[in-house]
């Protein structure tokens, strides 16, 4: 289990709900590594100023994480951690690696305004 102060995700099924019962979700699919970590407090920062979003993580080593790394938004994806962003129940946006706040902010005001 990740070590965050997210909401973890630790099966499809939950992936499943998040997606269908809120309209912004953004899930952030990674490991405790140096790439992923900062993504993970960017997400538990913005979830404060964006209470109508969902924010949530997600281990890369689980099987559930399958779904995930199978999107067709990710198949070219190289570097952890992997963010996706749906809303109303659709995949709007997918990034990799590692990204400042200014660029997790920019997507969310990008896909969720």
């Amino acid at each position: 289990m990740l070590q965050t102060n997210l909401e973890h995700i630790e099966s499809e099924e939950q992936l499943k709900e998040l997606i269908e019962n809120n309209e912004k979700a953004a899930v952030c699919c990674g490991r405790m590594g140096p790439m992923c970590i900062p993504v993970y407090d960017i997400f538990e920062i913005l979830q404060e100023k964006y209470p109508d979003t969902q924010f949530r993580d997600m281990d890369f080593d689980i099987p559930a994480a399958a779904v995930i790394k199978g999107l067709p938004q990710c198949r070219g994806f190289f570097g952890l951690p992997f963010t996706i962003y749906y809303r109303n129940g659709k995949l709007v946006k997918a990034t990799s690696s590692i990204q400042t706040a200014k660029q997790v902010k920019s997507v969310i005001d990008e896909v969720f305004a």
